[in-house]
């Protein structure tokens, strides 16, 4: 699980700082406007809402943008058409993904999907492939900023966390899905930063690879997720520190 978390790390710390920001805004709308269309405008009685809005704020997306998705969707015109896809398929050396899409063109983004797998050394799979793989958790980061982590950890067991992981830089704390929001308000009013909060498809094992293999799978992910439908990637791949900063540089 590290691996694959320590490549999420890299992306949201990248995403927030990239050039592409208006691409990461344009998912994060997509994600806005759908959350309404199917549970409603009001925050407060939509949860997958409630998690979209609070996962635009941590990425620094403006309020007006967050105004406006919401208004798209409680009017039915720009996000009518979106719907949500899940893909699954295969890397190299037989790594599970899992690929969360929201399109307004369903052939045309499962072509572009299965193109990418493709060209990058894997294919795209039927559905139900390698879903059972992972299971829907709650994964919240809480960057250490010089704080003890081991008592960060603590303080994350002590409001519910099913379990913790701490890095060099940063604790991951995952939740049940449904206990996600109460367990970052606890946090939170305990004086905790939180880097970010979401539900996340986490794989049950990882499979380590050997370099060239890893460095192939990485190139895979990172095209997946420039594709402007693509929310979401995840995988069971697990990726060492030295091939991170390897791909990295």
């Amino acid at each position: 699980m590290s691996g694959h978390s320590k490549w999420s790390q890299i992306k949201r710390q990248k995403g927030v700082a990239d050039a592409r920001r208006g691409q990461l805004f344009t998912k994060l709308a997509r994600e806005i406007i759908v959350a309404v269309r199917e549970g409603g405008s009001n925050p407060e009685a939509n949860f997958r809402l409630r998690l979209a809005i609070q996962k635009a704020r941590d990425s620094s997306m403006p309020l007006d943008n967050i105004e406006r998705a919401i208004k798209r969707g409680s009017g039915h015109t720009e996000g009518a058409s979106l719907a949500e896809m899940v893909l699954e398929g295969y890397g190299p050396n037989g790594v599970a993904i899992l690929v969360t899409a929201l399109s307004d063109n369903r052939n045309r983004t499962l072509q572009d999907v299965r193109n990418i797998f493709y060209r990058n050394g894997g294919n795209l799979g039927e559905s139900g492939c390698v879903a059972w793989l992972f299971d829907s958790r709650g994964l919240i980061t809480v960057e250490t900023d010089g704080r003890d982590a081991e008592e960060l950890a603590l303080e994350a067991i002590d409001a519910g966390a099913e379990d913790v992981k701490i890095e060099k830089d940063y604790i991951d704390i995952y939740t049940k899905p449904t206990e996600l929001e109460k367990i970052r308000q606890a946090l939170e009013a305990k004086n905790i930063t939180i880097a970010s909060a979401e539900l996340s498809m986490i794989p049950k094992t990882t499979i380590e690879m050997e370099e060239k293999a890893a460095m192939q799978t990485l190139r895979l992910l990172d095209r997946l997720e420039e594709l402007d439908e693509v929310q979401h990637v995840s995988s069971n791949a697990d990726f060492s520190d030295a091939i991170l900063e390897k791909y990295q540089a």
